[in-house]
């Protein structure tokens, strides 16, 4: 069997995808008209339900779909909501999805009170639903999406990050959600630790090979990558792993003008100088080499797994995601 688009992959789990929005479409009501009003504005804005996907597919490869699978996939996107509407607050992001942020249309308060109610909503959900062991799972994720995002910003202060760091950092912030999703996948529908095991290190590993392939596209993408203009993360004196990689493989002093550039703070013509010096000293082949290591260690993980369509599906998923040019 072949796979050959991420709508297949959604197309296999379109009947329990189709349930999860009608209970989804649910968790978000309310008896106050200021929070209804934002939650269908935010109803509005489609994303691509990546991690209900991945909560969805972990509970079907790891035995079936049932109650606790849609309770798992709607906590895992009202706290994947909440943080991206008070990113949008600390970003001072003016856009979502091509919609104007929240923090755009009703100011900086309501949109951190927004975020503050999304997160409770979906830990209440637990707590009616008995979820103990999905609460365990989740406050751990909110502790390392937090750390993960502090270090950065205390990385990127210094400009002194390194692979190591780094790879906290991205393990933390991105990877841990999805393997959040995967681990509650699996919990919903099996006690077998070994396959919980495997779902969790395939999710730790398809969300650092994700996040390594968005870095690099911010140095080969398209000019816009999700609305952000190319060497974002150069302006943002984001020093990511091709860019990492490449200061320690310079003479000092290549390194110090690296370093001097970033810090005038992104330039145009600087950006630029970077973007090309990156490039002609490997950091994106390294790169695209570590990220397809840990694409291939995902695929390892479900290798316990009796060859299914649904354990295709993940497998290409991990394609997908370090194939992407967007």
């Amino acid at each position: 069997m072949k796979i050959n688009s991420l709508s297949e992959i959604t197309h296999l789990i379109q009947n329990e995808l189709d349930q999860f929005n009608v209970f989804f479409k649910q968790s978000l009501k309310s008896k106050v008209g200021l929070l209804d009003l934002v939650t269908r504005y935010i109803l509005k804005q489609k994303g691509k339900k990546v991690r209900p996907v991945l909560v969805l597919l972990s509970s079907k490869l790891a035995g079936e779909v049932n109650e606790r699978s849609y309770r798992g996939a709607i906590l895992v996107e009202l706290l994947h909501t909440a943080t991206l509407v008070h990113d949008d607050v600390v970003d001072n992001a003016e856009t979502r999805r091509s919609f104007p942020s929240i923090n755009a249309v009703w100011k900086n308060k309501v949109a951190v009170l927004m975020g503050d109610y999304l997160l409770a909503r979906g830990l209440m959900l637990a707590v009616e639903g008995n979820d103990f062991d999905f609460l365990k799972v989740i406050t751990n994720t909110v502790k390392r999406m937090s750390e993960g995002e502090l270090l950065q910003i205390s990385k990127t202060r210094k400009l002194d990050n390194d692979e190591e760091t780094y790879f906290r950092i991205i393990s933390d912030k991105t990877a841990s959600l999805l393997t959040t999703c995967c681990e509650i996948g699996a919990r919903a529908s099996t006690t077998d630790e070994q396959k919980i095991l495997a779902l969790k290190n395939y999710g730790e590993n398809l969300g650092i090979a994700f996040q390594i392939r968005d870095d690099i596209l911010d140095y080969i993408g398209t000019t816009k990558l999700f609305g952000k203009p190319l060497g974002g993360d150069i302006r943002e004196k984001k020093l990511t792993l091709p860019l990492i990689y490449t200061l320690k493989n310079s003479s000092s002093d290549d390194s110090k003008h690296i370093i001097k550039l970033i810090k005038n703070g992104g330039k145009k013509l600087d950006v630029k100088d970077v973007i090309e010096y990156v490039k002609k000293s490997g950091g994106i082949d390294y790169a695209e080499k570590v990220s397809r290591e840990y694409a291939q260690k995902a695929i390892d993980s479900l290798a316990i797994f009796d060859k299914s369509e649904i354990r295709v599906a993940l497998e290409s998923l991990v394609q997908f995601v370090v194939d992407r040019n967007t």
